[in-house]
């Protein structure tokens, strides 16, 4: 019987429970709390792109977009906007229509959502570019969620956010995708039915970002003295910068100003997210910033109101755009709270999936069996499809993403394929546009492992084993070392993420296998590491397992 982690946070709180170890899981790998007071950026230093974030009370909620990975819109809780942890999400089996239930949608769906405290419950609007606006609502952040409601069924709109007036109406800010809607760079307010469920104008173009803001996108709607502000993000994901609208009318015209920008830091494009205020009366703003394949990490920025203007960061220059911090004093929220991080390792002792991980498609329930009494998770094998070239297109990939820049995750496997078929195939996937793993598969020759790579995995191309190993015992522990050597790869912003792979027969001695691998992002989220288990597109009317004893994220 494998020996109990307990999670112990620094409060010095103790606790054996799923639900404690969920609120006070403290990582090995990053923590943005340095515990004397101050913190230091990013403060969640993975993919949770195109953040938005609000209060409601003493507590901070999160979310940020995630396209087609289920459970989708996770959300994250905190006391002091620098320690959070995931406590829901709010669309956990599917999104609508659920039409291809087991076909990855990579890069489309949920589009940087934006979330709302607002007369006792919380709602989430997100632009599907696909199809239009959705809006979720729940009394608690906790969930039950609603189910999503179509309000404006339209193909390009993206990036939404409402707001609830003094005088009883509701208005909507949108961006449009231009890969949908053949038009980029402007910013779009309507106006949408007092219950927020359906939008009842047509949508007004009211800023138009062409000459001195491209790729304007990503609006988030406030209100403060009289003026209407919309921060949104100009310049690209990668090079961009924040910019601020305000009006005295909710219509325009709106005055522009640049709010922050890298400078001279190493904080490329720090942009979109959302303002946020504390109990205290002080202003905070967090964004993020594209780090390549560990995808967008979320910042926090202190923030002042100056002449009816946000500054944002550090104003050296006293010019009105200011620049990122990279350590800060931790935000006055009237108390102090324990150091806690979003979960990551798991021991697979609870009866239902943990909030780190996400599937790669709107969920089937025959994929897993969580047997939180026997401490493990088991993933059923699932057919591939007929036209199969790569794990690209697997639905049932169990993953999570990246927590910090140096990082191992292992993973201890037991593999029992039926042994009436062969090509069942399990094992740990680095996953992204290209990806590696270590896999396990039932052949003619038994049970054999391989390191594998696929290069353009997006593209259709087939893997490559780089070295394989033959087993005499379906027990296995996998291992993956992430490391960034600090270096910038040519061209571009991005860290090189390297990745090792290893093995172990008794979870002691490691042996390396394969070759280096270098880490690529997938469609608008960055690279993720999980699990799977996979049988040929044959007829069968049950095939094998793969049982995952845990999964743990240490610092080697």
């Amino acid at each position: 019987m494998k020996k109990q982690w307990i999670i112990v946070c620094l409060s010095g709180m103790l606790t054996a429970s799923v639900q404690a170890q969920q609120s006070n899981y403290v990582s090995e790998v990053w923590v943005a709390d340095q515990g004397n007071g101050t913190y230091k950026n990013p403060v969640l230093f993975a993919d949770y792109s195109d953040p938005d974030v609000c209060r409601a009370g003493d507590d901070f909620y999160l979310t940020s977009s995630s396209f087609g990975c289920l459970p989708g819109l996770q959300i994250l809780h905190s006391k002091d906007l620098v320690n959070w942890s995931i406590i829901s999400a709010a669309v956990p089996a599917a999104l609508p229509p659920v039409t291809t239930p087991e076909r990855p949608e990579h890069g489309n769906r949920v589009w940087a959502p934006s979330i709302r405290h607002h007369n006792g419950e919380f709602y989430i609007f997100w632009g599907d570019p696909d199809q239009g606006i959705f809006m979720v609502k729940s009394a608690k952040a906790e969930g039950p969620w609603s189910e999503p409601v179509l309000v404006k069924e339209i193909k390009g709109i993206i990036d939404t956010c409402p707001l609830w007036d003094e005088d009883g109406k509701v208005y909507l800010a949108h961006a449009y995708a231009g890969s949908r809607a053949g038009l980029k760079s402007v910013i779009s307010v309507c106006e949408l039915n007092a219950g927020a469920t359906k939008a009842i104008g047509p949508s007004r173009i009211i800023f138009d970002g062409h000459e001195a803001h491209q790729t304007c996108e990503g609006p988030k709607l406030y209100k403060k003295d009289g003026y209407y502000y919309i921060f949104l993000p100009a310049g690209g994901v990668a090079t961009g910068w924040q910019v601020v609208l305000r009006s005295k009318n909710i219509y325009g015209p709106y005055e522009s100003r640049t709010v922050l920008a890298q400078g001279n830091t190493p904080v490329n494009g720090p942009h979109q997210g959302g303002w946020v205020d504390t109990p205290t009366g002080e202003d905070w703003f967090m964004h993020f910033q594209d780090v390549g394949a560990y995808g967008r990490v979320v910042h926090l920025q202190p923030m002042k109101w100056i002449d009816g203007w946000p500054v944002i960061g550090t104003d050296k220059d006293n010019d009105g755009c200011g620049e990122p911090v990279l350590t800060y004093r931790k935000p006055d929220v009237g108390g102090t709270y324990p150091t806690c991080t979003p979960q990551e390792s798991d021991e697979f002792d609870g009866y239902t999936l943990s909030p780190q991980w996400q599937w790669h498609a709107n969920i089937n329930d025959k994929w897993a069996y969580y047997a939180g009494d026997r401490s493990m998770v088991r993933l059923y094998s699932h057919p591939v499809t007929e036209d199969y070239k790569n794990l690209w297109d697997v639905p049932n990939l169990l993953l999570q993403k990246t927590p910090a820049d140096n990082f191992t995750a292992t993973m201890k496997l037991t593999f029992s394929p039926n042994p009436k078929y062969k090509g069942e195939r399990t094992g740990l996937v680095v996953m992204g546009m290209d990806y590696a793993g270590l896999i396990m598969e039932n052949t003619e020759q038994g049970l054999m492992l391989s390191q594998v790579t696929c290069r353009k995995a997006d593209k259709g191309t087939a893997e490559k084993a780089n070295g394989s190993i033959s087993l005499n015992n379906p027990t296995v522990y996998l291992r993956v070392k992430f490391s960034a050597d600090g270096e910038k790869v040519k061209k571009t912003d991005d860290l090189l993420v390297l990745c090792q792979f290893s093995y172990s027969l008794d979870g002691k001695k490691f042996r390396p296998l394969g070759e280096t691998f270098q880490a690529r992002e997938g469609k608008w989220i960055g690279a993720k590491v999980g699990m799977f288990c996979t049988r040929p597109a044959i007829r069968a009317n049950d095939g094998g397992w793969a049982d995952v004893d845990w999964f743990r994220i240490t610092k080697k």
